[in-house]
């Protein structure tokens, strides 16, 4: 149905203009009775989006600021691969205060959330010890060596108690500030994995001691090449991955 579906959300509902920042969906921003929103066109299955969905209303219950979605006029939070969510207005972090209230955020998001379920079709990087594909990661593309590195790096995190994880919280084009509040936006990567992984962030603001923080970034980058396989970025975050761990 594509963006014919935004007629759901009622008869004064419109597009006004493309985000640049939208890379894996079609997103803009729209009108919905008159308040500027945000419409995320993807291909997610609804399955997918009823997790995220889920997850963000239980955020914002829970005090959180994240982008609200909003409901259509039947009451569904998604139709056809298309959200509506809430606007937010805000700026990116710039100092090590600011991230350092992001890693407060991101923690409370690791409470919240302690015994969700695992966005469906996900692997987290400790499941992918035993398994080779999950979602957007299939190790049966990187080369063996590759894989090993990647393994030895998560086979730090076995053990650890998960939650969710927003999945990419240090690109500033994620996190929103204004005033007192921190907001989160663009949940696509968020899935159920260990928490370490949101937390290697600019100027170690999360206050992570020196081996947590080598384990928490060894442990993303090998995260990050397995995700994007096999573009330049992934080769150039594998390559900050030690090809034997610290014991």
């Amino acid at each position: 149905m594509g963006w014919e579906a935004l007629k759901q959300w009622g008869t004064d509902v419109r597009r006004v203009e493309p985000f640049t920042r939208g890379v894996a969906n079609d997103v803009w921003s729209v009108r919905v009775d008159g308040r500027l929103a945000v419409g995320r066109l993807g291909g997610r299955s609804d399955d997918d989006l009823a997790w995220e969905t889920e997850l963000l209303v239980h955020l914002d219950r829970a005090g959180l600021s994240v982008p609200v979605p909003i409901p259509t006029v039947d009451g569904r939070l998604f139709v056809d691969g298309l959200v509506v969510m809430s606007y937010v207005e805000g700026r990116a972090p710039e100092t090590t205060d600011d991230w350092r209230r992001v890693a407060e955020v991101l923690r409370e998001v690791h409470r919240l959330t302690a015994e969700w379920p695992q966005r469906p079709g996900w692997r987290s990087s400790t499941d992918l010890l035993h398994v080779e594909t999950g979602t957007k990661v299939d190790l049966r593309e990187m080369p063996a060596e590759a894989v090993a590195r990647c393994r030895a790096a998560w086979a730090r995190l076995a053990g650890r108690a998960t939650c969710v994880v927003h999945g990419d919280p240090n690109n500033v084009g994620n996190v929103l500030i204004s005033g007192d509040r921190v907001t989160l936006i663009d949940w696509d990567e968020a899935h159920v994995d260990v928490p370490e992984l949101d937390l290697v962030l600019p100027d170690n603001a999360a206050g992570l001691d020196e081996d947590a923080y080598d384990v928490a970034y060894q442990a993303s980058a090998a995260w990050e090449a397995a995700v994007c396989w096999d573009d330049d970025y992934s080769v150039k975050r594998l390559a900050e991955v030690r090809a034997s761990p610290v014991v």
